[in-house]
Order: C-alpha cells, then structure tokens, then sequence
C-alpha cells in the first residue's frame, strides 16, 4: 500500500491497536494490595485462565486469579475470534506428526469443548461452520488429503465451492465475540465466590505462594495460563515457546460483500470473517515478515498492515473504511501442541497454542485443575505423550 495508507496518516488515531471487539462495556478489578491465601492461585485472566478458575470454584476450590493487566487484555480478547475445532496443525498434517489415535482423540476433544463454549456463552458465540479456502492448486490438492482423512475418522467436512474460492466447509465450527465472553466468565467467576485481581503480576512464582507487588498469596497450587507471556515467565520453557506478533484490521460495515463463515486461506495464513453488523475483520501475512514477528511487541506495524489493507482493498473487494487495527502476542511451539506440564513443584503451565487457543485453551484450564485434583485428564495425557506417529 502506497504511504498514503490510512495506518500512516493515523498512527496516533483511537483506532490504533483497538481491537474491534472494544464495547467499553466492562467491570474493574481492583489490583491486589494486601496479602491472601486461596487453594489455587491462576495467573492469567484470558479465556483458558478463566476457565480454570471456574472449574476450580466447580470443585469447591477457593481461588484468586491475577492478571498484569485486565480480564482478556492479550491475545484471549485480540484475537480473530474462531471457534475451530482440533489442534493449530492441519488434521492429516497431525495425523502424521503425532500420530492417527492421538490426532483423533485431540480433535474429538476440541468438537466436545467448541459445544460446551456455545453452551455455557450462548450470547457470544454463532455456529456458523468455517472454510479452509485454497489459494494454489496445490493447496487445493492438500484440502483433498484432509478431506479424506477427517471423513475417515468420521468428522463432518464437506468439499467446497463458492465465491470465497475452493476448499473445504468444516459445519461444526463457529465464530465468537472473545473479549465479551472472557468478560462474562469473569462476572461467572466472581459470582461463584473467586477473587480477580487486574493490574496485577507475579513477581516470583513458586507451588506454596505467589508474591505480587503488594501482597503475596499463599496456596497449594498455581495455574499460569498466559499463552505468549510462557517465555519470559518461565525460563525453562525459553527453548520449547516462542513468542509471535499476529495482527489484524476491522473495518466499518460493509454492504456490498457477504462472508457468511469465517474463512481460513493459504495455509491458514490469512483469515477473516463478517460480523453480524456487516463489519469485516482481517489478519494474517505473519510469514511475510516472519523474523519481525517473532516479538513481544504488540503494537501493529506498517508493513504487516499495508499488506492486509491491500488484501482487503483487492481480494476481499471491500470498500469500507478501516476502523481498527491492532495485534496480539501469542505463543508457539515447535510441534504445534500446546505447553501442558507441572513447569515447577505445584506450578502448571498452559499455554503455547500456536495461534489456535479459542478453543483448546478452554479445555487446557479446565484439565488443570483437574490435574491440581489430583486427576489425569486425557488431554494432559495426550498432550505430553511421546509416542510418534502410529
């Protein structure tokens, strides 16, 4: 995009780094000043800590749940707002990497999970289906490979053709707006008797106590549910989590296109979809600049955003001005599994969803607590196995 772009003439606009999921409807949560105890303190305020901490109150737990910022400020209120079911790798790319039952099980899990999100948030959520849209022939032949391999598992998936392109319809899939939900899981757990804290970071974790600022916790267990934030919590996990930049852009609404489904293309590398008022969101081309997006920073840049603006100008042929522009941190793991493990003595750490959190994110928090219980979730096992591909 020519340096006229709208992003350069406006770097200092509201729009600026403002996800279009911003009502401005929201509850504060005063940080902590004074010292606690709970049974199990959550790091993380996003939509996997929050499911923790709702799980744990479920089980009778008492809990505090802290966040350096606010309730879904990362990527858990930043995001494209996709409802996908199975894991950040392609089904059949999965089936070959982790091998056929573990794939299996993992996706049949994640369909269980997308149900229950619906379920338990109604308002925020639409079943839609998605497209995983074919920008190459050869992409196109590589829907064909996991079309057959879903179909022989006995997922719903449909070949598809219309005026998004060719690829695939996956029914089961859907569309939500993220930082409404994370907002009404938190009014969920306060209600049910948990503790939440804005504004406030762990400033040294162990299983017994968590110290913030001004004032430490006492407890028995830790659940750190901070998907991009894992590295530089966590130094051990340095060399298996790295953290990426995925921007995004929204414009006002848009009359003249209709996008019924979210759509996934190339690859996944570029997504979009149409809310309900007709306004459209965008992100992608991460891997045009791919060394630049390996980085905590989480403002967008000009490159990544005139990129998106032209797609949105030329392939999506919307017309509509942008409103929003913004980008989120992430976490990604070399094998594209999520970080699920006991990192230190009574401290777990989930997190590492390589850009696919939305949903196996949720069940992640649920299974630690379970994990803290004492139990051995299927996820937890599935996860940290290390048998190959079977």
């Amino acid at each position: 995009m020519e340096p006229g772009s709208r992003f350069h003439e406006s770097s200092e606009d509201a729009m600026h780094n403002v996800p279009v999921w911003e009502t401005g409807e929201r509850t504060n949560y005063a940080p902590l000043t004074h010292d606690a105890t709970a049974d199990i303190v959550v790091i993380g305020l996003g939509g996997s800590g929050l499911a923790a901490v709702l799980a744990a109150r479920a089980r009778g737990y008492s809990v505090i749940g802290i966040d350096a910022a606010a309730v879904a400020a990362g990527a858990a209120g930043r995001n494209g707002g996709f409802l996908l079911q199975g894991t950040a790798a392609f089904y059949h790319d999965a089936r070959a990497a982790i091998g056929h039952d573990r794939a299996r099980a993992l996706y049949d899990i994640t369909g269980q999970e997308l149900r229950r999100i619906a379920a338990e948030t109604p308002d925020s959520v639409r079943i839609t289906g998605s497209l995983r849209i074919a920008w190459s022939d050869a992409e196109l032949d590589d829907c064909d490979v996991q079309y057959e391999a879903l179909r022989e598992d006995g997922f719903a998936v449909e070949h598809y053709v219309g005026s998004e392109g060719k690829g695939l319809l996956f029914p089961g899939d859907g569309v939500y707006q993220p930082l409404a939900r994370c907002r009404t899981l938190a009014a969920m757990a306060v209600a049910a008797g948990a503790g939440l804290h804005e504004g406030t970071y762990a400033t040294d974790i162990a299983g017994d106590e968590v110290r913030t600022p001004h004032g430490s916790i006492r407890c028995n267990a830790v659940i750190a549910a901070v998907d991009g934030g894992l590295r530089a919590m966590f130094p051990e996990l340095s060399s298996r989590v790295r953290t990426a930049r995925l921007q995004m852009l929204a414009t006002a609404p848009e009359r003249d296109v209709h996008f019924p489904r979210p759509v996934y293309a190339r690859y996944g590398y570029e997504y979009w979809q149409q809310l309900p008022d007709g306004r459209i969101t965008l992100g992608g081309f991460r891997d045009r600049y791919a060394q630049d997006e390996w980085t905590d920073a989480d403002t967008p840049s000009p490159e990544i955003q005139d990129l998106l603006e032209r797609h949105l100008r030329d392939v999506l042929h919307v017309s509509a001005p942008i409103e929003h522009r913004w980008a989120a941190s992430v976490g990604y793991t070399d094998n594209e599994l999520p970080i699920f493990e006991e990192v230190r003595p009574g401290v777990w750490a989930i997190g590492g969803y390589s850009g696919t959190g939305n949903v196996i994110g949720a069940a992640c928090g649920r299974a630690a607590v379970e994990c803290v219980s004492g139990g051995d979730p299927q996820i937890a096992r599935l996860l940290n196995a290390t048998t190959g591909p079977a």
